[in-house]
């Protein structure tokens, strides 16, 4: 295709602001002609504003995309895709929108350029989350790997102050289980800091001034170090509770990371405390999960399940769909200790 790759994700990666706005070059450079735009309903303007610039390379838009990529959706967008015979897919979008554009590119092998407007970062990944009967599953395949990633400061400006935090810390998940991934490398591994680094100092000056431009592209920088963190090794508990969360009682995603992340983080601490040492040191606290619920707090992120709408009847079966299946964590999984974990998880309370 004639651009150059990351060595580590073989992507073309990109942070400038106005990129956006050279779209059409992108297009081009990789031989393409016929676009065909995604996003969530919420990203329209911002969707149509690209398209209608694109002028007669843009085939079609299509604004419904929706949170944990149920089937369904992806049905009617690769139905459309393929009636206006789209030889690229442009997202516009965070992790919804994303996740819609690599599951049409699963089945359709269509080139990806995506354009982050969250700190989700499966746009530097492989891995492909989707919900059918309420059961959220992931696979990777690296034909829904991004070809080209075009990070836009100017597009987070915006970016509610409550979204800025859950999604920067969803990112944070990436990189603290890649801390303690059975997978991990020396690579990975300073990835995961260089990413927790960024947001750890970047999330508060975006907070006080929304439109720092330079506070912007770091928490995007962030975001994509988390993001290979999460495409390059496996991960553990946090994830395996947040698809379960999210798949089953339908509690949006960013939110639910944020919650659950002390939780996680503190249980594992006690089998791995050397490994999340690092994220003590950025946050001036060893004892990490209260550390990281301590800086969620200070941010003002949501600490509670039940404020998302999780029933308290609906700990127990949580429960039984994490445990049921075995996967592999630093620490053991009991249903004693998950139990635990959820139960303070749902109430807010700090983890033990």
């Amino acid at each position: 295709m004639g651009i150059k790759r990351h060595s580590l994700t073989n992507q073309s990666v990109h942070f400038r602001s106005g990129i956006r706005h050279e779209l059409d070059s992108f297009i081009k450079e990789i031989d393409c002609s016929r676009a065909f735009v995604l996003s969530t309903p919420e990203q329209t303007d911002v969707a149509r504003d690209l398209a209608e610039k694109l002028q007669n390379i843009t085939v079609g838009v299509f604004t419904g995309a929706k949170m944990h990529t149920p089937v369904e959706v992806t049905a009617m967008a690769l139905e459309h895709t393929k009636s206006v015979n789209a030889d690229c897919l442009v997202s516009v979008g965070g992790g919804s929108t994303t996740g819609l554009s690599k599951a049409i590119a699963l089945h359709t092998d269509l080139p990806q350029i995506i354009i982050p407007t969250t700190y989700a970062g499966s746009e530097a990944t492989p891995i492909l989350g989707q919900t059918e009967d309420g059961i959220k599953t992931t696979i990777k395949d690296d034909k829904v790997l991004p070809e080209i990633i075009l990070y836009d400061p100017e597009l987070v400006v915006t970016l509610p102050r409550n979204l800025s935090v859950t999604s920067g810390l969803n990112a944070m998940a990436h990189a603290v289980e890649g801390l303690y991934a059975k997978d991990r490398s020396d690579d990975s591994t300073q990835l995961a800091k260089d990413g927790l680094q960024y947001f750890v100092s970047s999330l508060p000056d975006v907070l006080v001034d929304p439109e720092d431009i330079k506070a912007r592209e770091d928490t995007l920088r962030g975001a994509w170090a988390c993001g290979t963190v999460l495409g390059t090794v496996g991960m553990a508990l946090h994830h395996k509770l947040c698809h379960t969360l999210g798949g089953s009682f339908d509690l949006p995603h960013a939110e639910t990371h944020a919650i659950i992340l002390p939780h996680a983080i503190a249980y594992n601490a006690l089998a791995v405390p050397d490994l999340l040492e690092p994220l003590g040191v950025m946050l001036n606290d060893r004892n990490t999960g209260k550390a990281i619920w301590e800086f969620a707090k200070s941010l003002g992120a949501p600490l509670s399940l039940s404020e998302l709408g999780m029933k308290e009847d609906d700990i127990d079966l949580a429960v039984d769909i994490a445990v049921k299946n075995p996967y592999w964590n630093p620490r053991e999984i009991t249903r004693e200790g998950i139990h635990k974990l959820l139960r303070n998880a749902w109430a807010g309370s700090a983890p033990e």
